[in-house]
């Protein structure tokens, strides 16, 4: 992998660890916009605990140069989770926001898409096949 290549690996990691990571404490602590987001959604506290769970694994794996893949991917997976929610029940603004959350998440997809390809050759089994 070129240097540059690498440094925006790591940028976008970084960012896209630091953007999941900050929005734990308020799923954790049942922040009022939190709430009312899962529970609008339907998946309640569990589903709100769980996707904090699930986003603090992706945080870590990003930071980790050996499966920032795996991160990626979740990332992926749950940020096209939200995007959709946003799109189909939530809107794009949410409680008055003006749309921070979802173009949060559209950063978030966007980081972890452009990790997963410049770390494609990483993926066990498959990144060997792949140019």
């Amino acid at each position: 992998m070129k240097k540059t290549t690498l440094y925006l690996s790591w940028a976008l990691q970084i960012l896209c660890a630091i953007i999941l990571l900050q929005t734990l404490f308020f799923k954790f602590s049942g922040a009022e916009e939190s709430v009312y987001i899962f529970d609008k959604v339907g998946l309640g506290a569990v589903g709100r605990i769980g996707t904090g769970i699930a986003e603090m694994f992706t945080s870590i794996l990003l930071l980790i140069p050996a499966t920032a893949w795996l991160g990626a991917i979740l990332g992926i997976g749950l940020m096209a989770g939200a995007i959709m929610s946003h799109l189909t029940i939530l809107g794009i603004e949410v409680m008055g926001d003006g749309g921070y959350l979802f173009a949060l998440g559209l950063i978030v997809l966007l980081g972890c898409v452009t990790v997963l390809y410049t770390r494609r050759k990483q993926i066990p089994v498959l990144g060997a096949r792949l140019k």
